[in-house]
């Protein structure tokens, strides 16, 4: 890893670092793995983007994370455990592969609202909005995964879902904002068939006793909240100036890094383009 990866990291570590046993966690009463299959960008409308997300759910709330997202803060918190236990003084990762943060958010349901937790730069930006309430029902049941599941359809944001849940899970969430069911969603998809969620795998509740939710608290506590608008607008601005947003987090770039940085604006404007969001409307 280059020393502009490892400055940046050090200094993120001194933001997670700070909160990362400060509370006690939320019991853990649920823990399943969704795939989700989209195409993500019309510019390559061939492609299918594949991602692992955990749903992990407590006693009144559920947490939504990519598992990428878990696989870095695992490899992160063991490095920054060996800092503090004196074993070193620098987070060092060479040797390790990092998984890529694709989906860099939390999203947590509970009985009041939703709330969206995302990353920007060291800031944790968050929004919040109605939980989803406007489902139809339909008598039309189907089996996915060995699960009986019924059917509920709903428009949302500019598209038309059709989920299955299932009352055998009586857990009234699913993935990504969608929650509200009398049962586990266990498969959602839009009409235009852009984006698919599906439960792949789930673990038996007797192996969870005791245990608690496994994210941690940084990604989602002390956040400043702000509108959705404002929550990605900030996300546009820090990924369109790159070499100036390291540089206001005190990482000092060379000339060949600048280059690099210039070169993944470039990237990202094209692919911003073809940009074909889960969520087609405010």
């Amino acid at each position: 890893m280059n020393s502009t990866k490892r400055n940046i990291l050090t200094l993120v570590f001194l933001f997670f670092f700070t909160v990362i046993y400060s509370q006690k966690k939320d019991s853990l009463r649920g823990n399943f793995t969704y795939l989700l299959k989209s195409k993500s960008n019309n510019l390559y409308p061939t492609n299918i983007y594949k991602e692992l997300f955990s749903l992990q759910i407590s006693d009144s709330r559920s947490f939504f994370i990519s598992e990428n997202t878990l696989k870095f803060d695992s490899i992160f918190l063991s490095e920054t455990k060996s800092i503090s236990n004196g074993n070193s003084k620098v987070i060092d990762f060479r040797g390790k592969s990092l998984p890529k943060l694709n989906s860099n958010f939390v999203i947590i349901q509970s009985n009041d609202n939703v709330q969206f937790y995302g990353m920007v730069g060291m800031s944790l930006l968050s929004y919040i909005e109605p939980k989803i309430q406007d489902w139809k029902l339909v008598n039309e049941t189907k089996t996915i995964n060995s699960l009986i599941c019924k059917k509920a359809e709903l428009s949302f944001k500019g598209r038309y879902w059709i989920a299955w849940y299932s009352t055998e899970i009586p857990f009234p969430y699913g993935p990504y904002k969608f929650g509200g069911l009398p049962g586990l969603i266990v498969k959602i998809t839009d009409k235009q068939e852009d984006y698919d969620f599906e439960l792949v795998k789930s673990i038996p509740s007797s192996v969870l006793k005791g245990k608690t939710i496994e994210i941690d608290k940084s990604r989602y506590e002390n956040s400043k909240v702000v509108t959705k608008n404002e929550l990605f607008k900030a996300k546009e601005d820090f990924r369109e100036n790159l070499s100036h947003s390291f540089e206001n987090m005190g990482v000092v770039l060379t000339s060949e890094q600048r280059e690099n940085l210039r070169q993944k604006e470039k990237t990202n404007e094209l692919e911003k383009k073809g940009y074909n969001p889960i969520e087609l409307e405010d």
